[in-house]
């Protein structure tokens, strides 16, 4: 126990510092915690995008057209939206650790669904329970290695570089999943199986470590009354977090298309039918978008965010024109350059909001944000998918392309302006 002195001036007692060797030892558990949270963050945005190049599989064997795909991939969107707005504020209430287990034990959830359940009514509800794993972990996980990075190195300052830890991570499990599933589809046995034991396994781990992860959040002593989300800006700073919100909807709108329809793309288009290409070509979208982060961390913010729109919009310029003149090495260099445009505009809006407030309602900030991220990465997709019944492929990718970059320019040139 801590030792209790009293103070000269009042006679009340003090609680004098934690010996040397205690302070040691909560910072070796918080730097624990960190990369715990971190591998567990990591596992679950995997597990999101596993399914990728296994669409095209199910496609074919079950004969649907594309806009089922776009409907399987809209309930994903619908789950992270709807946990978002019902629970990803919670954790500045209930702490950090249970709503990152809550999201574990639903991912576990719903990869023994794939397994038992795998009709087009399976993968809805399997990627519906993805989806509200998802939408309670990212905002959750964002606030929390940003606090126990800073308890682990005693350094306000390394939050920043959490921040980039936990872009990474977000980003990077993405692309991560979907190489694991394309590579898993192409060179091992059951395609649709394989895949979702691996990360049965890897989930089940990520729990128990997360079981001795530190908490963070105290707790209140009087019961807080629940409500969900409010997507509202916190006050006095609305034109800030619209910014913010609209950034990261331009941004995750690059990466639903790489997420769910750009499979058929590759093999109605260009006649790419090859499950590991499909699958890295997501992941070169995604990595793209890790990298990036990390690559150019040390940039003014201004230039981050200034860079990020050029290289988005310059790469979906190139993976339209690719897709013109059928030039599928241009379309997909196109969607990687373009991802490392996401990358840094992704993490330049998640970072403008949840600087707006203070730890107390962080939490909740980034929740509103990243249920305006996940609208950009489920609406949008579902308008490709639907017009996909009556228009051909080419213009709707055309207009895709168009929309998306006029937001990122629109989002950048604000945030831009307020670095």
């Amino acid at each position: 126990m801590s030792s209790v002195t009293a103070t000269p001036a009042t006679g009340a007692p003090a609680t004098a510092p934690a010996p040397r060797g205690r302070r040691a030892h909560t910072r070796r558990r918080h730097g624990f915690g960190f990369w715990a949270v971190a591998f567990a963050f990591t596992s679950v945005m995997a597990f999101a995008t596993v399914p990728a190049p296994l669409y095209v599989i199910y496609q074919a064997r079950d004969g649907f057209p594309t806009f089922t795909t776009t409907i399987v991939f809209a309930a994903y969107g619908l789950g992270v939206v709807g946990s978002l707005w019902l629970a990803g504020h919670l954790s500045d209430v209930h702490g950090r650790r249970p709503l990152i287990l809550v999201s574990i034990a639903l991912e576990l959830v719903a990869a023994v669904l794939f397994l038992v359940w795998n009709d087009v009514s399976g993968l809805i509800v399997a990627r519906l329970v993805t989806g509200l794993g998802v939408g309670t972990l990212t905002a959750t996980a964002t606030a929390h290695l940003g606090e126990l990075k800073v308890r682990a190195t005693g350094d306000e300052s390394s939050a920043k570089g959490a921040s980039v830890a936990a872009g990474v991570v977000n980003l990077g499990g993405l692309s991560l999943g979907a190489l694991v599933g394309g590579a898993l589809a192409e060179f091992v046995g059951q395609p649709l199986m394989v895949p979702y034991v691996v990360f049965v396994v890897a989930l089940a781990i990520a729990f128990v470590v997360v079981l001795a992860v530190p908490e963070t959040v105290d707790r209140p002593t009087e019961p807080v009354r629940y409500h969900p989300q409010r997507l509202q800006a916190p006050e006095g700073h609305g034109a800030a977090f619209w910014a913010a919100g609209t950034g990261a909807f331009a941004a995750l709108a690059v990466q639903g298309l790489f997420t769910s329809v750009a499979p058929t793309f590759l093999g109605t288009t260009f006649h790419v039918t090859d499950r590991l290409a499909a699958g890295a070509t997501t992941f070169g979208v995604f990595a793209a978008s890790a990298l990036s982060q990390v690559v150019f961390a040390k940039l003014p913010q201004r230039t981050q965010i200034r860079l990020g729109v050029v290289l988005l919009v310059g790469g979906l310029a190139v993976l339209a024109v690719s897709a013109v003149v059928l030039q599928v090495a241009g379309f997909i260099g196109g969607g990687v350059v373009a991802g490392a445009g996401v990358g840094l505009l992704f993490r330049a809006s998640i970072g403008s909001a949840g600087a707006l407030v203070g730890p107390e309602e962080r939490g909740g900030v980034l929740a509103a944000t990243f249920l305006i991220a996940y609208a950009g990465l489920t609406v949008p997709v579902v308008a490709v998918g639907a017009a996909l019944l009556v228009l051909p492929t080419l213009p709707v990718l055309i207009g895709y392309v168009v929309l998306v970059a006029a937001l990122a320019v629109f989002a950048g040139a604000r945030l831009a302006a307020r670095a």
